[in-house]
């Protein structure tokens, strides 16, 4: 049953899939909960990729962009966004550009709860939205930002040999409705998915959650990365 404090949520992604990897569930339950969940994807998720024409980029591009409208109706989120950072190139643009960008989406969403990625991530991309965001919720009068927390993404979370790791302090319990929300959510990213045992594979995510489930005592979970709380 939904409960009385309402979130307004913000889940800020640096790549198409990536919300769906780390917080689907997430978005599934707290629209279940009757909470505004709101994406904002940064990159384009196509240009950076080897010997592909112009025409090929654009054409995948219409095609992503499908698949993002498709997995958030699956999803059932209230709004997303899409701008055009060029994919695995964000440390081209400067982190005050990116910053600014975040300002003014947090300025006019007013989120109370923010999901994001993990510093530690190996990917480039992913770690210079994590420092843009650690920027900008620092904790001014009349900010509404009761909480953050950090998501993985598999592939890039768990490959992390060398810096600090993901560490999951926050598990969200789904549901079984809610889990398979999250599995056909990036089943609609098709172009992203891989064959088993890459961590990109729907058995992949299905058998994370079962560990994060196990780690927080329920069936099936996400596990989060505790940024920062503001204690009322």
């Amino acid at each position: 049953m939904p409960t009385a404090d309402k979130n307004t949520v913000l889940v800020i992604a640096a790549h198409p899939d990536d919300e769906v990897l780390g917080c689907g569930g997430a978005i599934a339950y707290h629209r279940e909960n009757g909470d505004t969940v709101r994406v904002l994807i940064l990159g384009e998720g196509i240009a950076a990729r080897a010997g592909v024409s112009a025409k090929e980029v654009k054409e995948k591009q219409e095609t992503l962009r499908s698949h993002i409208a498709r997995a958030h109706e699956v999803l059932g989120t209230n709004a997303y966004s899409q701008l055009a950072l060029p994919d695995q190139r964000f440390d081209a643009i400067s982190l005050l550009e990116i910053m600014h960008l975040l300002e003014e989406v947090i300025k006019s969403y007013n989120p109370t709860l923010i999901y994001t990625h993990h510093a530690g991530d190996v990917n480039l991309d992913h770690t210079t939205v994590s420092r843009a965001v650690e920027s900008v919720i620092r904790p001014i009068a009349h900010s509404n930002i009761r909480e953050v927390r950090a998501f993985e993404v598999p592939s890039s979370s768990e490959w992390n040999f060398v810096r600090d790791p993901f560490r999951p302090n926050v598990f969200i319990s789904l549901t079984e409705k809610q889990l398979k929300k999250k599995v056909d959510a990036m089943r609609e990213y098709s172009s992203e998915i891989r064959d088993f045992p890459h961590p990109r594979s729907l058995e992949y995510l299905e058998a994370l959650a079962r560990v994060r489930g196990g780690q927080s005592g329920s069936h099936a979970a996400e596990g989060f990365a505790l940024v920062y709380r503001r204690i009322s």
